[in-house]
């Protein structure tokens, strides 16, 4: 006779074989190897959070620690690599092969790790790609999580980093998995039930505070006179004619000086409540003094950020907040905001070729994707109209019957034409192809495919690739902005005057813009020290930002 409860049975049994080590659910720091012990099998797959700002340290460390005889060949399936544990755990043989999204610390290192077979690749993914996954094919046995906070029965209080936990219990939990949670406390009451009591099986407090990575605080005095002269760009060259209130901003400096900007050469524009009013985002510190100044009438975040917490419990019309006040963020549901409900996606990435493919992969560092595919890509499903998107569209395709042509979301890479150590951002052919070819991968891990990219933004001016109408003005399109980088070089200059005759690139002085103007003066804030004034002294910026 069939039996249709064997993952039942066999979900039974581990919580039998760590009941032992357990008060009700609560079990002591000390024993949290021996209860992993207890609970994992070999070749099982784990969620270990790892997400890319908060992380389940103590549950890592402890994992670590395993006996190799009881606990090895796991198949990790986590969003974020970043702490060295998670790549030791593959050192050490207690994991064997990793599905993963985001490795941003550890991109130098898992590449390298790549290179010497120490670990078996699944597939690097994006966030939705990866949660979607767990709801298939990639399901946790065992999900080590992270939250501020669990009462006796073990409801779980997630605070402001919610982040992925909502989604990694879901599949696990309700798939006979085995969830296990650090807590930084145990309480009588938790402030508000995150994740409910009968979804979480063993509790954990841990010693100290779960580490969480201020990742989306850009300090105002690193931002240079040329990421001021391309959110100027930008600003007046996409974010003005098409009217985009509703996107996302990618982290890095590029982004920070555009938030910067809007109270004074926004406002200078006469665009106050005409852009950048709702975003899918999480609680960036540079966009406190558009916040402040009226621009921003709603934010939904992905995760939190290290000291704005106070500031956020303080602006409740902007933020998603709880009944205690502090946030309430969700990866899952900001990732699909982002998709479907988001006009725009503007971000930095470090390669772009000539079919306007970006990639942030080196052949010495695999960083991973995270959400910018996912941000970044012109959703196919959506059906719901919206200026900025049926504008995009008609530039795309202007003969179609206006009833049945698909609008566009606007995808923009935004950087100058040489980076960090004057690394050209412009290349014939992608590190990323290169990678491929020496790990004898089946796809080039691209982050966003050139088909999806509506628009490029550097210093030389904005190239609008929705205009263009061959796969050679579109080349001479991103040579056209691509400035004195070889590809820049390459150009041929009659058709790039023709180009910009046609409008497809815009250069600043046809924009209005003098590129003298591009001057610090013009950021609302030029300091962490400006954002805390900028608050009324709610924002309390991590101390390694703290100059004063």
């Amino acid at each position: 006779m069939t039996s249709w409860q064997n993952n039942r049975a066999t979900r039974d049994a581990r919580i039998a074989a760590g009941g032992g080590l357990a008060r009700g659910k609560v079990v002591e720091a000390g024993n949290a190897t021996r209860l992993l012990e207890a609970v994992i099998r070999p070749g099982d797959r784990i969620c270990l959070e790892g997400d890319n700002q908060k992380q389940a340290d103590l549950l890592s460390r402890a994992l670590l620690a395993v006996d190799l005889s009881r606990v090895n060949d796991l198949h990790m399936v986590q969003s974020g690599v970043v702490l060295p544990e998670h790549l030791d755990l593959f050192d050490r043989g207690v994991a064997k092969r990793l599905d993963y999204a985001y490795s941003g610390p550890q991109s130098a290192r898992i590449a390298r790790m790549l290179f010497g077979g120490k670990i078996e690749l699944g597939a690097v993914h994006t966030y939705l790609e990866l949660f979607a996954r767990y709801f298939i094919d990639l399901t946790p046995h065992v999900a080590l999580i992270a939250a501020v906070s669990a009462d006796h029965d073990g409801n779980l209080y997630t605070g402001p980093n919610t982040e992925d936990t909502p989604t990694v219990v879901e599949a696990t939990a309700f798939k006979d998995g085995i969830v296990i949670a650090q807590v930084n406390e145990i309480v009588e009451q938790v402030p508000r039930v995150d994740i409910p009591a009968d979804r979480v099986h063993f509790v954990v407090k841990s010693d100290k505070p779960f580490f969480v990575e201020p990742l989306f605080t850009r300090d105002p005095a690193a931002i240079t006179e040329g990421q001021i002269l391309t959110a100027m760009l930008a600003i007046k060259g996409i974010y003005a004619p098409y009217g985009v209130q509703r996107l996302n901003h990618g982290i890095g400096f590029s982004t920070a000086a555009i938030e910067l900007l809007l109270p004074t050469f926004g406002e200078r524009l006469g665009l106050k409540g005409k852009i950048a009013t709702h975003f899918a985002l999480n609680p960036h510190p540079a966009l406190i003094p558009a916040i402040e100044s009226g621009w921003v009438r709603q934010i939904h975040s992905f995760g939190s950020e290290v000291g704005m917490d106070d500031y956020i419990r303080a602006r409740s019309d902007v933020y998603f907040t709880g009944p205690d006040g502090s946030l309430r963020s969700n990866r899952a549901f900001c990732q699909t905001a982002g998709l479907y409900a988001c006009d725009m996606f503007i971000g930095s990435t470090l390669q772009i070729d000539l079919q306007g493919n970006s990639s942030t992969v080196t052949t010495s560092r695999i960083a991973g994707f995270g959400g910018a595919p996912n941000m970044g890509a012109d959703a196919r499903g959506r059906r719901h109209p919206s200026e900025p998107w049926l504008k995009a569209g008609a530039e795309s395709d202007p003969d179609g019957s206006p009833l049945m042509r698909r609008g566009r979301k606007l995808v923009v890479q935004i950087g100058e034409t040489f980076g960090d150590k004057n690394v050209p951002l412009f290349v014939e052919k992608l590190d990323a192809i290169e990678l491929a070819e020496k790990l004898e991968l089946e796809l080039a891990p691209i982050m966003i495919y050139g088909d999806d990219v509506t628009h490029i933004v550097t210093e030389e001016g904005v190239a609008n690739l929705l205009l263009c109408r061959t796969a050679q003005e579109r080349e001479h399109a991103i040579r056209g902005v691509a400035g004195y980088t070889d590809v820049g070089r390459r150009r041929d200059h009659r058709m790039v005057a023709h180009l910009r005759e046609r409008g497809v690139i815009r250069r600043p002085e046809d924009l209005g813009i003098n590129p003298l103007d591009a001057d610090r003066s013009l950021l609302a804030a030029r300091s962490i020290k400006d954002l805390v004034r900028w608050s009324g002294g709610l924002y309390a910026p991590p101390s390694k930002f703290r100059n004063w």
